[in-house]
Order: structure tokens, then C-alpha cells, then sequence
């Protein structure tokens, strides 16, 4: 089908959900309840949006649906919400995490390559063109990187660096080092 396939989106997902729960357990409980601004998620209200909200996706997958109704995009994003609610403790959010993380990913390598070409349709008022399954799961993994970039902006408002900037930057200094270390042989010889 694409050559990119159910068991490379979970892969991916594993990865961005791995990068998230970092940044969940680097953030001190105790800064959970900081908000960037009027109208934004706390932390922990965006930790725990992010941690719910594949089971929508596996919700409506799972069941197959062929018509995406604003009733059922209602119903169940109440559901969520409901779930979002409970999770009130930095340990329960990262614990939802790593579960209903790992539980999304094992359940996306299990999608044939036909379930993932089948086609979803939008019902009036949604004004959307049809996507397939594979469109509309790849989105899961969007919506958390667009929430982490959040979270890794709140981590410099609260003075942390966040881990992939301070990996990159481990990089470059070992980059740095083996070219000085490598020129300073070069210029022995």
C-alpha cells in the first residue's frame, strides 16, 4: 500500500510517545498546575489531553466506522474528557502514558494494509473530503507532537531544557571534539 505501513506508525508512535513520557517525568510534580497563559491547558491538563486522546482513534478504528458523525465525535470526545478528569496526580498521567500508549501502539501493528487504505467519510456538518484509516491514524501522532512542542516551550519557560535539545546538543559537542581532536592530529603528522 504505502510501503510505510501499521508496524512503522506504531514504531513512530512509540518514539514520539517515548519523547513525551521524558518530558512528563522531567517536569516536577509540583509545576504540573503552571498554565502559559489565559485559555491554555495546565500541565497537567495537556499531559493528560495527550494521554487520552488515541483512544479515540482506536475507539472509531476499532469499530470500523465508515461515517464520521458529529453525534459520535460528541459522544465520544465527552467520554474522554470524563477520563482526561480523573487523572489528577503526575504519576497517574505518566502512568496512563506508558499504559494506553504502548496498548494504542500494539494495537496499530495489528492493521492490515486494507484496513488502513479503507476510506472514512465526513457527515454534514464536518466539511471534509473522505480520508483513509491510514490518513486519519497518522494524525494521532501529529496531534501529540504538536502538543509535546507545548510542553518542550513550557520545560524553557520553567527553566528546564528539554532532553532531545540537550541530546542534540551532547551531539554537536562530540561532533565538536573528535574534529578538533582529529585536526590536532592532522597538523602533528
Amino acid at each position: 500500500m504505502h510501503g510505510y505501513n501499521a508496524k512503522d506508525m506504531a514504531r513512530s508512535f512509540r518514539t514520539v510517545r517515548n519523547n513525551t513520557i521524558k518530558i512528563a517525568e522531567e517536569i516536577p510534580a509540583e509545576k504540573y498546575g503552571f498554565k502559559p497563559g489565559e485559555g491554555s491547558r495546565t500541565v497537567a491538563q495537556t499531559l493528560a489531553h495527550v494521554a487520552v486522546s488515541p483512544r479515540f482513534s482506536r475507539k472509531a478504528h476499532g469499530e470500523r466506522i465508515t461515517e464520521a458523525r458529529m453525534d459520535y465525535f460528541m459522544a465520544t470526545m465527552q467520554e474522554l474528557a470524563q477520563k482526561e478528569a480523573t487523572l489528577q496526580t503526575k504519576d497517574q498521567i505518566v502512568h496512563e502514558l506508558r499504559t494506553h500508549g504502548d496498548e494504542f501502539a500494539n494495537w496499530l501493528e495489528t492493521l492490515s494494509d486494507e484496513v488502513l487504505a479503507e476510506q472514512v467519510h465526513f457527515v454534514p456538518p464536518i466539511q471534509q473530503d473522505p480520508k483513509t484509516r491510514f490518513e486519519m491514524l497518522l494524525g494521532v501522532k501529529e496531534h501529540e507532537m504538536h502538543h509535546r512542542a507545548q510542553l518542550m516551550v513550557i520545560e524553557r519557560m520553567l527553566g528546564i531544557v528539554p532532553h532531545l535539545t540537550r541530546e542534540q546538543q551532547e551531539r554537536m559537542a562530540a561532533m565538536q571534539a573528535a574534529q578538533q581532536q582529529h585536526s590536532a592530529g592532522s597538523a602533528g603528522a
